[in-house]
Order: C-alpha cells, then sequence, then structure tokens
C-alpha cells in the first residue's frame, strides 16, 4: 500500500509482507481499525494541534506501534482509543524533543493526563473527550479546507486532502489523476513541505468560495474511490462513499446559496441510490443497463431530485449540477430503453463547454452511441485516444464500439488493453467476460480466428 512519497513506517498491506511470524487475525483487526479510525484521529490532532502535517506523523506513528505490539500483545479492548493515546503521547514526546510548540505542547499534555487518569489503553471515555468539540464531520471538513490551502497550487491541494484526509495512497491518488506513481508522489512531498504549520482552522465565511471548487473535487474524487475502489483488495469502498457524503451534507449548511455543493450532493445521491444493484451475489459488476431498478433507493432518488430542482431555480449551472441532470434522467428511466439518450447527449455537450476535459469528452462519446450509432461514437474516440491512453476506461469503451461494429480483432486488443490496466477485482472480472464473448463471436466451428 505504499507508494512513492507514502510514509515508510506504516500502512497496513505492507505489515504483511513486512512483519513475520505476526498473528494473522491481529493484523486483520489492524487493517479495518486503519480504515475505520485513522482519517478520524487526523481529523481530531489537526484540530488540536493546529499542524496538519505533524497530525499526519503523530497517526503513522501509532499505526506503527499497534502494527509491533498488538500481533503479541493482544488487539486493546478500544483499539481506536488506544491509538489516539499513542498518537498523543507520541505527539507530547516529539514536541518536548523539538522544543518548539509550546501550545501544541500543552494541549497534548492535558490530553495525556487525562488519558493516565482514564486508564492506560485509552478508554472510551477519553477518546470521546478528545473528539467531542464539534463533530467528527465538523473536523474532516476543516481538515479538507485546511488542505485545500490557496498557497498550495490547485491539484496538490486535491491530491494532498486525498492522501491526508481520506487515506488515500500514492498510487490511488496518481490513478485518480491519471498520472505515474513517481510524478504523484513527488507532489505529495512538496505539498507537505508547503503546508507545514499552516493553521487548521474553517476559513471565514467570505474566504470559502476561493476554496469551493478544490473542496468540492475532493469529495467527488473520494466518493468516485468508494465507489470503484481502485486498489486490488476490494470492489467497492462503501465508507469512502459515505464519508463523502456526509462531508457534503455538512458543507451545505455553511454555503446554502452555492448551487454546486446542492449540486454535488445530488450527484452523490442519484449514484448512492444504486449502490445495492451495482454488484451481484457473487461480487460482479452489474453495468447500469442491468441493473434491477426496483431495488434503486427511491427515497434517495426522491431527495437528490429535489436537491438538484434547488439548485437549478438559482440559474447558475455548473458541472456537478448538469452530471446530477444526467444522473436523474438514468434513475427517472423506466428502463434502459426508455433512456432519454438525445437529452443525456445534450446535457454532456453542456458539460463539456464548461469543463473539457478528456474523461467528459469520453462519456459524450458513450451518449453518442445511442444517439448517432456506434460509428459515429467510434469516431469521436480517434480524438482522444492520445490524451487518455492509459486509461483503461477509454479502451473498455472502444472495445465495445468495435464489436458493435463487427470489429472484432481489434475489440479484443483494446479489451485486453483495459483489463492489462484496470486493478479493481470486479470490474477485471466483468472485462475478462467480455474478452471471452469477443473472442467467442470471431471464432468459427473449426476453431480459426476469422
Amino acid at each position: 500500500m505504499i507508494g512513492a512519497g507514502d510514509s515508510p513506517r506504516w500502512c497496513p498491506l505492507s505489515v504483511k509482507a513486512a512483519t513475520l511470524g505476526c498473528v494473522s487475525a491481529a493484523l486483520d483487526e489492524l487493517e479495518r481499525v486503519y480504515r475505520s479510525e485513522a482519517t478520524r484521529l487526523r481529523a481530531a490532532l489537526a484540530r488540536r494541534i493546529g499542524d496538519v502535517v505533524l497530525a499526519e506523523d503523530l497517526v503513522q506513528d501509532a499505526f506503527a506501534e499497534a502494527a509491533a505490539h498488538w500481533p503479541t500483545d493482544g488487539v486493546p479492548a478500544n483499539p481506536g482509543g488506544w491509538l489516539a493515546t499513542t498518537a498523543r503521547r507520541k505527539g507530547v514526546d516529539r514536541l518536548r524533543h523539538l522544543r518548539t510548540g509550546e501550545e501544541k505542547l500543552r494541549l497534548l499534555t492535558v490530553d495525556a493526563a487525562r488519558d493516565r487518569s482514564a486508564g492506560t489503553d485509552g478508554s472510551a471515555a477519553a477518546d470521546a473527550a478528545f473528539t467531542s468539540a464539534g463533530g467528527a464531520d465538523d473536523e474532516l471538513l476543516t481538515l479538507v479546507f485546511a488542505c485545500c490551502h490557496p498557497s498550495l497550487p490547485r491539484e496538490s491541494q486535491v491530491a494532498l486532502t486525498l492522501r491526508t484526509v481520506c487515506g488515500l495512497t500514492t498510487n490511488e491518488i496518481a490513478a485518480a489523476f491519471l498520472t505515474s506513481d513517481a510524478t504523484m508522489g513527488q507532489r505529495l512531498s512538496r505539498a507537505r513541505s508547503q503546508l507545514r504549520g499552516v493553521e487548521v482552522a474553517m476559513p471565514d465565511p467570505d474566504e470559502l468560495s476561493s476554496r469551493l471548487a478544490e473542496v468540492l473535487t475532493v469529495l467527488y474524487l473520494v466518493f468516485n474511490e468508494g465507489y470503484l475502489a481502485s486498489a486490488a483488495r476490494t470492489p467497492a469502498r462503501r465508507d469512502l462513499a459515505a464519508q463523502a457524503i456526509a462531508l457534503a451534507r455538512t458543507l451545505h449548511p455553511l454555503m446554502p446559496r452555492e448551487p454546486e455543493v446542492l449540486g454535488l450532493l445530488a450527484l452523490l445521491l442519484f449514484h448512492e441510490a444504486r449502490a445495492a444493484t451495482r454488484f451481484d451475489g457473487w461480487g460482479r459488476l452489474v453495468r447500469l443497463e442491468d441493473q434491477d431498478r426496483s431495488r434503486w433507493d427511491r427515497a434517495r432518488i426522491s431527495e437528490a431530485t429535489e436537491l438538484l430542482d434547488r439548485a437549478l431555480v438559482m440559474r447558475r449551472p455548473g458541472p456537478y449540477q448538469l452530471q446530477a441532470a444526467i444522473a436523474a434522467l438514468h434513475a427517472a428511466a423506466p428502463s434502459w430503453e426508455a433512456t432519454d439518450w438525445c437529452q443525456i447527449h445534450f446535457l454532456y455537450g453542456r458539460l463539456a463547454a464548461v469543463d473539457p476535459s478528456p474523461v467528459v469528452r469520453l462519456n459524450r462519446a458513450v451518449a453518442t452511441r445511442y444517439v448517432a450509432g456506434a460509428q459515429a461514437a467510434l469516431d469521436e474516440l480517434d480524438a482522444l485516444s492520445a490524451d487518455l491512453d492509459g486509461y483503461r476506461l477509454l479502451h473498455a469503451v472502444r472495445g465495445e464500439l468495435l464489436a458493435a461494429v463487427g470489429r472484432s480483432d481489434e475489440a479484443r486488443i483494446a479489451t485486453q488493453r483495459a483489463l492489462d490496466l484496470a486493478t479493481n477485482p470486479a470490474e477485471r472480472e466483468l472485462l475478462a467476460r467480455r474478452l471471452a464473448r469477443i473472442g467467442s463471436a470471431s471464432t468459427p466451428m473449426g476453431g480459426q480466428r476469422k
């Protein structure tokens, strides 16, 4: 799980490779706790000491100590409390050693004293006291805004937030940005250096708008990672998807007149409404056209529709509102065949005008297929090949379109390229099935390729 630019001290997948003779049950629990607690601990520590980078370092140190002790000493009764206590005590030790940060040291010393009175293993009461000032979602959102500091380049803001707030690895973030692990590692390292010492606090109301675009991008990318995980261990991260929705809900009251906040929240809810139908009983990915629409969450769809309507009334359209409108059309269609592809194609055209990214144009090409045919969509994809050659979905879509126009050999090559690039297990299984179908369709009875 460690990639270029990640802290070398501890990361859950590396523990199994680096620690011989450890108890697998303890490591499994450590992996689970990392996913459920690390983000909350970073946010709480950063709020307490006002230093994003130091908070991340202390959480990493705490998990490193857990990796060293839990396999032999056993998992504590309250793992989250144990980690919070350990992180605070390590912070006290580090600040004393550096002889700096007197106010930070005072705050952590008070917390450490509370831990000692509550019990050395970090009781639930001590842990609750540590995180009681403000809700967890408020703390996380504050940390998001801190990482999206205007002193950082925009892409570095988003990347650092995904790393620090959400715990995504360097390779997961690199995949989201369609760049290499090495490039992303360097970007994260520079961003950490620039952000060291920056105050962790919610910006003044008149400063919120200047950071909004980056914050919305972070929430969108976090949800995407939860919706279809880039890591090879699990097809989806429901915890990340839920976290993105919770943060969007927390952001809305702060900026009630910002239509893009409403648009993003609506978009996430439209997609989340289909979550129960996206995988079958064997964990295989189910495409939108094959999903059981009777199982879609109509309450979420109704809420998302209301939010989108409120955003559109403000008459300040933006990319998240346009994407939500496209998702609304899918949600409203009684079947795949009844989908209003002409309207979807029109909206993708509008979206490409405000966000002319290659990925948006790829999605528009998918809609083109159902409006003007597979060959017209292929013609659109030809212009994207250079920009998205390393993007699995380009080759997956191209393989489908080539198969639809009868170019089976080229379809097989494109689908194989998509399979080579894919890391999500469910996505790889779907592509493998598709590749098998293309192969059988292009092979006559004698077994010779056409």
